[in-house]
């Protein structure tokens, strides 16, 4: 399977509703970034605030939580004949839930983390304003017409 769902959380219930809109959300963006999703792997994981700070500590400094962080495979060394991995996507359940009446409901939300996370994970990035006007957009574009 190209995405792969875990849940090592206990703050939020995880629906079958919240795995089917992250899988498929997941599966529009490669295919919107021309990458075939039997070519890849990407890992979903679901937390909860403290499991994020502390990776959000570790990995960029800053000690709090955030809403989603990517971590990138770098060089797998595997067959190219067998899905690469591209990377975990880290989403913390609990701030969505805290964040989500603001930003078009919890699905809404999640959805828009994963698609964030995957294009980081496809190379993207933000840092400078004209990224994240493209980053913007493709998000937008994959998620029109989604929920």
């Amino acid at each position: 399977m190209p995405v792969e769902i875990s849940d090592i959380q206990t703050a939020v219930e995880v629906t079958p509703e919240m795995s089917d809109i992250a899988k498929r959300v997941a599966i529009k963006c490669l295919k919107h970034e021309n990458v075939h999703p039997s070519e890849v792997e990407v890992s979903i994981v679901f937390v909860d605030d403290i499991h994020i700070a502390a990776l959000n500590r570790e990995y960029r400094g800053l000690d709090s939580p955030t809403d989603v962080l990517s971590f990138p495979m770098d060089d797998p060394g595997i067959p190219r004949d067998e899905p690469v991995p591209l990377g975990d996507i880290v989403i913390s359940l609990e701030t969505v839930e805290r964040e989500a009446s603001d930003l078009g409901g919890f699905l809404n939300y999640l959805a828009l983390l994963v698609v964030h996370g995957l294009l980081h994970l496809l190379g993207y990035d933000h840092e400078a304003d004209e990224d994240a006007e493209v980053m913007e957009g493709l998000e937008a574009q994959v998620l029109a017409d989604l929920l």
